[in-house]
């Protein structure tokens, strides 16, 4: 592993500041989600997060892998900020005030992922931090059958993120997005302490032991997000609706996600219950999905939506991301979400969705919004600094 002295990213000034005036510099003017909450003691931040940023490299229309020994070509392909950049994007998209911490490699790759985060997307990088001589972290994803198949190489940055937030201290936070890791560190239960919600995932147990001792570290947790596969492992049990029962008396908001089944979900505090199918669309790349129904679901429980409202906007966000390639870059804005309701309440026979979603009615931005930048071919290709 290559390490070297921590260097604070270009544009310190920017990045402790990134909202001037509703606009978020890189986008046009931003819609924002929490105004009619917002108050002068309010803290800096909406969600603090922490985590590894990869440069995604995503082949798209694929029909089978390739086989040994052979070559195939791709009808598409695209390159996006990845790991953890997935959540604070779709998160940054949605309106909320982001901050990241996490490492970044002073080459190409990183650079990239730095410029698209800070500058183009608006996230928070005043805790995060650059290192020389450590290679970026890489994946490749190959997209084929609404599913995708994963290759990655990593080095363990010089620094943990964990680490940067100790020496530099805990951003004021309205929530923050955790993983449910062994090594999840103090300064979550500081943020729990401090007020702020804590969200938690958990990423898949390759030992498939599925230890319940995981689940101990709910303890500091608001809500806990959880697939079906992973649910199931940790909780001991043989269906979604078995396995939230046992997670809602653990958190007060619990969630299992079913993928193309929807999602259902608990609320203790408000006694609600949800189960939401998903919206039927043609998936392009699924990379990320799962990051941006976490996005919807946090900004639209930070804004104090019904339970039900907030797991249908959550599966609108990530029914629209898989339409488009790029686990982050095919996040959508507010102009996406509006652009789709428009769609959806004039289009024959979609009578039930029409329904489903008239809640949109009083929350889409009705003034125009930036479009969001979609991933690209290359990170050649450069305007102004900033990846088209």
């Amino acid at each position: 592993m290559d390490t070297a002295e921590a260097q604070p990213g270009p544009d310190a000034s920017f990045t402790s500041t990134p909202w001037e005036l509703g606009r978020v510099v890189g986008r046009g003017p931003s819609h924002d989600p929490l105004a009619a909450l917002r108050a002068p003691e309010d803290p800096p931040f909406d969600v603090f997060l922490s985590g590894t940023v990869f440069l995604d490299i995503i082949f798209t229309g694929l029909g089978v892998p390739p086989s040994s020994g052979t070559e195939i070509f791709t009808e598409g392909m695209g390159c996006s900020p990845g790991g953890v950049a997935n959540l604070a994007i779709a998160l940054s998209r949605l309106g909320l005030r982001t901050s990241l911490a996490a490492a970044f490699g002073t080459d190409v790759y990183g650079d990239f992922c730095w410029r698209t985060l800070a500058e183009q997307e608006g996230v928070d990088l005043s805790i995060s931090r650059k290192f020389p001589q450590w290679h970026s972290p890489v994946t490749v994803s190959l997209a084929y059958n609404s599913d995708r198949s994963l290759i990655t190489h990593a080095h363990e940055p010089p620094l943990p993120a964990d680490d940067m937030i100790k020496s530099q201290g805990l951003p004021g936070t309205r929530a923050c997005f955790v993983d449910l890791a062994p090594e999840m560190d103090d300064w979550t239960r500081q943020a729990a302490a401090s007020g702020a919600r804590i969200f938690a995932d958990v990423g898949w147990d390759p030992t498939e032991q599925w230890s319940s001792e995981l689940l101990d570290r709910l303890s500091s947790c608001y809500a806990f997000m959880p697939n079906t596969p992973e649910a199931l492992g940790y909780t001991r049990t043989d269906t979604p609706e078995s396995a939230l029962a046992k997670l809602g008396d653990l958190v007060p908001v619990a969630v299992v996600t079913r993928g193309s089944k929807g999602a259902l979900a608990v609320d203790n505090e408000t006694g609600e219950y949800a189960d939401v199918p998903a919206l039927p669309v043609e998936a392009l790349d699924p990379t990320g999905a799962g990051d941006v129904f976490a996005a919807g679901f946090v900004s639209s429980t930070l804004a104090g939506w019904p339970l039900l409202h907030r797991l249908r906007f959550a599966n609108l966000c990530a029914a629209l991301s898989v339409q488009h390639f790029g686990g982050s870059l095919s996040a959508p804005g507010w102009a996406d979400i509006a652009a789709w309701w428009q769609v959806a309440k004039r289009v024959p026979g979609l009578g039930d969705v029409a329904k489903e979603y008239a809640f949109l009615d009083d929350l889409v931005p009705q003034y125009p919004v930036g479009a969001v930048r979609r991933a690209t071919a290359t990170i050649g290709f450069q305007t102004d600094g900033i990846e088209p």
